[in-house]
């Protein structure tokens, strides 16, 4: 049977290999505020009706467990109320995602999101897992990925641990999950300076590796590259741009060539 409209495209996608959409949030998952981005990601599959979504509050795996259990019923609830099906899957720490009981879920999934926390943790929760490969095989063939605060930190070429920042030295470089090479991403960017202090800020900027690019990411706004078309801005402020030539700030709506 032929594929027609947005399901022939979504078709077309995952044959020939096309990466899925992606899509870095500052904050504000889970969240009305965050409606326009999700439905556009939603909106590369087919719709609500199209999309199986796994929830994976990984990041937050070394907090309370009232932590996970909240982002994951807030993203039942948030995309339940945007009609599309949803999971939350409760992998919260390397044992976790070694753990194959929770393949199927990934496998049957076409849109992941991880939430905030801490990007070291989901960084070393993830990396060289089978969950972890279920999800990049599952990206590289057409599903979405989203990571918001810790979770876009995570799914970027490098991180930093920013607490440790607090002394004159430069950043230590940390690989992330690396699907995304070149970037690295600043979440809470309007505020972070009152989290660690400009002057570590400043730092990270001047000292970024060679060739990389750094997202400082405002609240409640998203930098998203729709299958495969330009990065755009959307949410409600903006997404700042460094390189070793200097910075921009994209307000809702600009594209960004990265």
């Amino acid at each position: 049977m032929r594929a027609h409209g947005k399901n022939e495209a979504l078709a077309m996608t995952q044959e020939e290999g096309h990466e899925g959409s992606i899509a870095l949030v500052g904050s504000g998952e889970f969240l009305p505020v965050m409606d326009e981005t999700d439905l556009a990601l939603l909106e590369q599959l087919g719709g609500p009706a199209s999309a199986r979504v796994v929830v994976l509050p990984t990041a937050s795996g070394l907090e309370d467990p009232e932590s996970p259990a909240r982002w994951a019923r807030m993203g039942l609830e948030h995309f339940g109320r945007l009609g599309t099906r949803v999971n939350a899957a409760p992998i919260l720490t390397r044992d976790d995602a070694l753990d194959p009981r929770w393949l199927p879920m990934l496998e049957a999934a076409n849109f992941f999101y991880f939430s905030g926390g801490n990007p070291l943790h989901l960084i070393e929760s993830m990396r060289g897992t089978p969950a972890w490969a279920t999800i990049r095989r599952r990206h590289a063939e057409g599903a979405v990925l989203a990571g918001c605060s810790a979770g876009a930190m995570a799914i970027c070429g490098r991180t930093s641990r920013l607490g440790a920042l607090r002394d004159d030295g430069p950043p230590d470089w940390i690989p992330a999950l690396d699907v995304l090479p070149r970037l690295i991403v600043l979440p809470h960017y309007d505020r972070m300076a009152g989290f660690v202090g400009q002057d570590v800020v400043d730092r990270i900027i001047k000292n970024l590796p060679e060739g990389a690019v750094l997202l400082g990411i405002e609240e409640d706004t998203a930098l998203a590259r729709l299958n495969g078309a330009a990065w755009r801005v959307s949410g409600t402020q903006k997404v700042w741009v460094f390189t070793s030539h200097g910075g921009e700030a994209h307000g809702s709506g600009a594209r960004v060539d990265l």
